[in-house]
């Protein structure tokens, strides 16, 4: 339900607006902005409130949010005419106001279930079987990637053979069905796991945390870990108990907001989360902005639908390979491997922009456009005068979306005669479909360092912060977009986007040094001895 409606939002944004992408930008940036600035109060309060509670709670907020939400949408289609002349328009106005609030709620509330249940209830039930722990991670990971392929294709039969509204109602529908099943499955696994119900005390996790806590009997090769200190945090410190005063209470989520960030910057896991985060700085996905430079260069809905399902294959293959690399070599060198994997595919895209078929071209401005806008006042044309066709044929979407067009810019079958060379497009694909295996091999990797050697009573607002990390690094990627969005640019933001990707994988073995030391390229060591020079000899052991 959360995956049909996280694709259908947009597209109902989109047909609301009269086939622009204005509410659905706004929309995509009030969700960014919200997970940023809120993401450490929310993982404040998955660490203050039981399990049960906060796990319910989400769940409910969540689907109550959608659910309302498409209620409001179908009122919305079924009257949009008469709402157009109540109160010149107003009405219609504060309709996609709420719409969009609702909806940013209900992405609040799926980000608090994502980080109570991923983060918090999945290390509980796993017990101290990292194993165990490795094969829940891919698992659920591999569902996800299965639910982006079929939510989407099940929304989108159910919109072209029937309408937008019967789309609504649908997921409304699903939704509620869906919050009864997983409201019981929630209690269910509460019931047969009793350490759910046990959330240790702040206080009395200042002991020292190691990467893999117990070896597991399965694992060949050791891990040759040390013991990481845990650094004190004082904004978690206890506090005697005393009055609130007004100003205090209205300052206590500025300072949550502080003592989330500081407590995330202490962690030992820091550069690997930073590593995480620099991943999203990229235009190298299957988003908006890359699917519409597809277009540009001449594939079809159909090709591009296979490429898409291609990336859903390698990305379930990258979670294989998470569990086999950690078995042979353990969880710090996967992430390693994976990283240099993904980064040797993305050197395919890096090629591609000086491929033929490629729209680079230095000699024109990547901020021509947006300088013309903002300071020249004349509007670019939507439709290129026939010398400028062939041209034309490359143009990424972004610039007929910024002067409010929604005509594709290869609608005309006769706007390139000449075929254009599909050697860079081609290429470019191949990279971004290669990458998927290491990148989500290197995600589980990640996910689960930060599960492992976080402590349990700073699980939420340490993976808040985490969110709010990814999404601060997304945002400046559609920030970059928007900066420079003409198409001979575009080759400039793959190379910057593989630039970034390089520096998360650098901070990642900069982590990996730190931990393993000369042990780091040994993928069996039988009797690890190597310790740590950046740890105090009183606080590191080998596992």
């Amino acid at each position: 339900g959360d995956r049909m409606w996280h694709f259908a939002v947009s597209v109902f944004l989109v047909e609301l607006y009269g086939n622009s992408l204005l509410l659905t930008a706004v929309y995509g940036l009030v969700v960014a902005g919200s997970v940023l600035l809120l993401g450490a109060i929310i993982g404040d309060w998955v660490d203050k409130n039981s399990r049960l509670k906060v796990a319910q709670t989400s769940l409910v907020v969540q689907n109550a949010s959608v659910i309302l939400c498409g209620i409001i949408l179908m009122i919305v289609f079924l009257f949009k005419t008469q709402l157009l002349t109540l109160y010149h328009g107003w009405l219609l106005t504060m309709c996609y106001i709420l719409v969009i609030t609702i909806a940013n709620i209900a992405n609040l509330a799926s980000t608090a279930t994502a980080i109570t249940i991923q983060r918090d209830w999945i290390v509980v039930v796993a017990g101290e079987d990292r194993s165990k722990l490795a094969d829940m991670n891919a698992t659920i990971r591999r569902i996800d990637q299965l639910t982006n392929i079929l939510a989407p294709m099940a929304v989108g039969q159910i919109m072209t053979f029937g309408s937008p509204m019967i789309g609504c109602g649908f997921i409304s529908g699903w939704n509620l069905m869906s919050m009864c099943v997983e409201y019981l499955l929630l209690w269910k696994v509460y019931q047969k796991t009793p350490t759910l119900a046990v959330k240790s005390a702040k206080v009395e996790e200042s002991e020292l945390k190691q990467l893999n806590v117990k070896k597991e009997s399965d694992m060949k090769p050791a891990e040759g870990v040390q013991l990481i200190v845990e650094k004190d945090v004082t904004g978690f410190e206890p506090q005697q108990e005393k009055e609130v005063s007004c100003t205090a209470r209205i300052a206590e989520p500025f300072i949550t907001f502080r003592d989330g960030w500081v407590a995330y910057y202490n962690q030992p896991v820091f550069l690997a989360g930073m590593g995480l985060a620099f991943l999203y700085m990229t235009v190298l996905g299957f988003d908006c902005i890359t699917t519409g430079y597809a277009y540009t260069q001449g594939l079809s809905g159909s090709v591009l639908s296979l490429l898409m399902g291609a990336s859903a294959v390698t990305g379930i293959m990258g979670t294989v390979a998470f569990t086999w690399l950690r078995h042979k070599c353990g969880l710090v060198r996967t992430g390693l491997i994976s990283g240099i994997a993904q980064f040797a595919c993305l050197v395919l895209c890096a090629i591609s922009v000086f491929m033929p078929g490629s729209p680079l071209d230095l000699t024109v401005s990547p901020f021509a456009d947006i300088s013309a806008r903002l300071f020249e006042s004349e509007p670019l044309p939507t439709i290129a005068s026939p010398e400028d066709k062939p041209e034309m044929f490359f143009a990424t979407g972004m610039p007929n979306v910024l002067n409010g067009s929604t005509t594709p810019a290869n609608s005309d079958p006769e706007m390139s005669p000449e075929p254009v060379p599909l050697i860079s497009v081609s290429l470019l694909f191949a990279g971004v479909i290669a990458a998927r295996v290491g990148l989500w091999s290197f995600d589980l990797t990640v996910t689960q360092l930060l599960q492992e050697n976080v402590v349990e009573s700073e699980r939420g607002i340490i993976n808040g912060v985490q969110n709010s990390m990814n999404y601060l690094l997304d945002l400046l990627h559609f920030i970059m977009v928007i900066l420079a969005p003409n198409p001979e640019a575009f080759g400039l933001l793959v190379l910057i986007s593989v630039s970034f990707v390089a520096m998360g994988h650098i901070m990642y073995f900069r982590f990996a040094q730190k931990i393993l030391g000369k042990q780091l390229f040994v993928c069996c060591t039988p009797d690890p001895k190597a310790v740590s020079d950046s740890l105090p000899p009183g606080n590191t052991s080998t596992v």
